[in-house]
This record gives C-alpha cells, sequence and structure tokens, in this order.
C-alpha cells in the first residue's frame, strides 16, 4: 500500500447545493408584504407616477402618465380610433373617452369621423400636441433614469429585459391587455388588423 492510498477516503465533492428562495411569510405564517413581488410592483409604479408628475410640473405641462402614453400613441398611429388606442396602450375602453377629451380640450389632439364608418371618430394630432412631445422628451427620460438611478448600468439592462419578458408574458391577464394598433388600408381609409 502506498502513502497515498494509506489514509481515510474524502467523501467526493459535490456542486453546492442552490438555496431555497425566501419565503414571504415570517414565523407565524403571515405574509411579509414587502416580499410580495405584487406589493412591490405597485409602489414602483406609485413611484412612478409621482416622479412623472413632478418632472411634468417642473417643465410646465399637464399631462398624466396615461395621457402621454395616449398622445404619444396618436402620433405614432394617426387615424387611430379611441377603441384601438386603449388596446394598444393598455387602457379601459369605457375610460378612454375621457383621456380623449381631456387631449382634445388642450388641443393637443383632434377627431375627425371615419369617411368609411361614421361611428368612429379618428384621432390626429396638432401641431401643439406634437410639439409638447418633442419638448416632454428630456423630462420623460429623466423619469426613466430617475426610477433606475439606484442601479447599476447591468442591474437596470436586467430589470428592463425582465421587466418585457414578464408584461409579454401575463398581457393576457391584464383586466386591459395591450393590442397592436390597427393598420390602415389608405390615409383615413377603412381599418383592418
Amino acid at each position: 500500500m502506498n502513502a497515498a492510498s494509506s489514509g481515510p477516503k474524502s467523501a467526493p465533492r459535490s456542486a453546492p447545493r442552490p438555496q431555497p428562495e425566501p419565503s414571504p411569510e415570517d414565523e407565524g405564517g403571515t405574509l411579509i408584504l414587502d416580499d410580495l413581488p405584487g406589493h412591490l410592483i405597485r409602489r414602483l409604479q406609485q413611484v412612478a407616477v409621482s416622479l412623472f408628475a413632478e418632472e411634468m410640473e417642473g417643465a410646465g405641462a399637464d399631462l398624466t402618465p396615461v395621457q402621454y402614453a395616449a398622445l404619444a400613441t396618436v402620433r405614432a398611429h394617426p387615424g387611430i380610433d379611441q377603441a384601438s388606442l386603449a388596446g394598444v396602450i393598455g387602457y379601459d375602453r369605457t375610460t378612454i373617452g375621457g383621456v380623449v377629451e381631456r387631449l382634445e380640450g388642450k388641443d393637443l389632439i383632434r377627431r375627425i369621423p371615419s369617411p368609411s364608418d361614421r361611428r368612429l371618430r379618428q384621432l390626429f394630432i396638432t401641431p401643439e400636441g406634437m410639439a409638447l412631445l418633442v419638448a416632454l422628451s428630456a423630462p420623460v427620460l429623466k423619469v426613466q433614469e430617475r426610477i433606475l438611478e439606484p442601479l447599476a448600468p447591468a442591474e437596470r439592462a436586467t430589470l428592463s429585459k425582465l421587466l418585457v419578458k414578464l408584461v409579454n408574458a401575463t398581457n393576457e391577464l391584464s383586466r386591459t391587455p395591450t393590442r397592436p394598433a390597427l393598420v390602415r388600408d389608405e390615409p383615413r381609409g377603412p381599418l383592418r388588423r
């Protein structure tokens, strides 16, 4: 027997075991609110809305996050109707009318009856609406930067990818899932999906 084989045999090394996910419950079986993703997402949404309002006030703009989303979508999809607008931004169809009315009242968009369907009103951005979108580019980007400021650059990229993945994977679970914009066959002509 040689010296190398005379000692006690050691157990083969195995890969470290993954640690279990922390439980969102305390010792008494009660859920810990600050460990629940839904609660944290709701809180982050509150922060995002607060920062948006602060930046809009600093820019002298009277616009909510939903109004901004609607205005940007009308610019991206000239002639979109209200129901389609609601689908694109994931907003309730019954309350999108109020958003559109406020934007129209601020002379940021205009509604024109559809030549192919008198029940539909097509939405178009006005020059004032376009100028506002351009002016708000920097403040809106600042909101995004402020939301992500506590994270390192790699963490920001990871979070953004994960948010897109979560939103896309859970879209149909929403009460207001997003839908693609309708495509226009010809300027102010019939709509198709």
